[in-house]
C-alpha cells in the first residue's frame, strides 16, 4: 500500500526526476550490464534494463560445431557453475541417441553437480553479505570455493571453465587424489559454513538491510517464469531433480527449501540450506558410488584410450571418426533440463542428421528471471537495488550469451 501511494503522488511532484546511469561498468552490478533508472531522490521511480554488452551468439556458434565441441561453449553461459552447463548438454545428446549411461557414470555426475551448485550459492550469498558491508565471509567462503576448484581439477585439469565430462559420462575415473579432497572437504566444510551461516542469518544489520528488499509474490514470479532459487524462496515448491528426476536423482534422499515473502532473505535463506542439501546429496552418493564403468559404450562419440589409438585398429578408426566428425547423428528434436545454479537450464535441440546441430536454443534461466527487475525494484531505495541484484544471482556471462 506504501509503494501505491507513493506512485500515486508521483503526478503532483514540483521537481525533476533525476537519471541515473547504473552500469554498465559499475563494480556493484556483478556484470556488464545497464541499468538506467529514474529516480525520486533516493527512491527508484522506474527502470529500463539494457543487456547485450556480452552477446556473443552462443546458439548460432554451436550451429557450426560438431556436438563434442559445443561443451567449452556451455561453459561460459553460467560459468559459476560451469559443470552443471556441461552435463546439462550431455544428457541433452544422450537423449537424442538413445544412450543408456552407467549407474557409476551417473553418480559421480551428481557428485560433480552439486560440488558446482554449492559453489554457485557460495559466490552468490557471499556477495550479498558484501553488499550489505559483511566482506569477512566472503574471503573465508572464496577459500571454500578454491577447495571444490581443486576437486574440478583433479577430475578434469580446468577450474572455471571446466569442459568436464563427455558425451556418454566421465572423460576418466576419481583419481586417489580426488578422492581425498572429497573427504576432506565433506569433514571440514560444514563448520566452516555455519560459521558463515552465524555471522549473517541472525544479525540484525544484515536482516534489517535484506528483509523486505526486492519482494515478488509466488504469482508474479510464475508468471514471469522464475525457476530455481528465486521462484522457491517466493513459496513455489518446484525442483527439476523432483519433479523430472535425470542421473538418478531419484535415489537420493533430500529437502527442497522454500520461502514465503521472495525478498532478498529468503533467498539468502533458501539457497544456504540448498547448499546443506547438496552436501546431503554428495554423501549419499560418495557412500553409495557404484562399481563398473565410469561411460557408456558409445565409441561413435567417445574418443577411447591413447594407448588404444596406437595399437588397435579400431580404435584408431573410432578416435578418427568422433575427431573428424564422421559420427552419424539420429533425426530430432529434443529438450531436457536440469536444475542449474539459479533456475531451469534447458536445451531445445533439432537434429536434421548432419554433423552439427540444425538448430539449438539455450533456456538461460537468468535471460528469464531478469525482466521482473524492474518491477522488483521500484519504489525501493537504490542500495536495495543493488541488493536486489545480487540475491537474484544474475550471471552475465548467462543472460548475454
Amino acid at each position: 500500500m506504501q509503494v501505491q501511494s507513493y506512485f500515486s503522488s508521483l503526478d503532483n511532484l514540483d521537481g525533476e526526476l533525476a537519471t541515473l546511469n547504473l552500469g554498465p561498468t559499475h563494480p556493484a552490478t556483478h556484470g556488464i550490464f545497464q541499468n538506467v533508472l529514474k529516480m525520486d531522490g533516493e527512491k527508484i521511480v522506474s527502470a529500463e534494463p539494457t543487456i547485450g554488452y556480452i552477446h556473443r551468439a552462443f546458439e548460432k556458434l554451436a550451429e557450426r560445431r560438431p556436438y563434442n565441441q559445443i561443451t567449452p561453449i556451455t561453459d561460459r553461459l553460467n560459468y559459476c557453475s560451469s559443470p552443471i552447463n556441461n552435463m546439462g548438454w550431455h544428457m541433452t545428446v544422450e537423449k537424442l541417441i538413445n544412450c543408456e549411461i552407467p549407474k557409476r557414470a551417473q553418480y559421480m555426475r551428481v557428485i560433480i553437480m552439486e560440488l558446482s551448485r554449492i559453489a554457485d550459492h557460495l559466490v552468490c550469498n557471499s556477495v550479498i553479505g558484501v553488499d550489505t558491508g559483511a566482506l569477512t565471509g566472503f574471503t573465508y567462503m572464496f577459500q571454500e570455493r578454491e577447495r571444490i576448484y581443486e576437486m574440478f581439477e583433479e577430475v578434469c585439469g580446468a577450474r572455471l571453465t571446466t569442459n568436464i565430462g563427455r558425451i556418454g559420462g566421465m572423460e576418466r575415473d576419481f583419481t586417489p587424489a580426488f578422492h581425498t579432497k572429497l573427504r576432506d572437504f565433506l569433514s571440514g566444510f560444514p563448520a566452516r559454513f555455519e560459521e558463515f551461516n552465524n555471522m549473517l542469518e541472525r544479525n540484525r544489520i544484515f536482516m534489517d538491510r535484506c528483509i523486505g528488499a526486492g519482494p515478488i509474490s509466488a504469482e508474479r514470479a510464475m508468471e514471469y517464469g522464475f525457476t530455481g532459487s528465486n521462484l522457491r524462496a517466493a513459496g513455489v515448491d518446484y525442483d527439476i531433480r523432483v519433479m523430472n528426476p535425470y542421473s538418478s536423482y531419484e535415489d537420493f534422499d533430500f529437502i527442497v527449501p522454500i520461502g514465503t515473502q521472495g525478498d532478498t532473505y529468503d533467498r539468502f535463506m533458501v539457497r544456504q540450506e540448498e547448499i546443506r542439501q547438496s552436501l546431503r546429496i554428495i554423501h549419499q552418493a560418495y557412500d553409495n558410488l557404484p562399481e563398473g564403468p565410469y561411460h557408456a559404450d558409445v565409441p561413435a562419440f567417445y574418443l577411447p584410450e591413447k594407448p588404444d589409438v596406437y595399437t588397435k585398429m579400431e580404435a584408431l578408426i573410432y578416435h578418427f571418426k568422433v575427431v573428424m566428425q564422421e559420427t552419424p547423428i539420429p533425426v530430432g528434436e529434443v529438450y531436457h533440463c536440469v536444475e542449474g545454479g539459479n533456475g531451469e537450464l534447458g536445451f531445445y535441440l533439432v537434429s536434421d542428421g548432419g554433423r552439427t546441430p540444425y538448430r539449438l536454443h539455450f533456456r538461460r534461466p537468468c535471460f528469464i528471471y531478469y525482466q521482473a527487475y524492474p518491477e522488483m525494484i521500484r519504489g525501493s531505495l537504490l542500495s536495495d537495488a543493488i541488493l536486489t541484484m545480487s540475491s537474484m544471482n544474475v550471471i552475465a556471462g548467462e543472460l548475454d550469451a
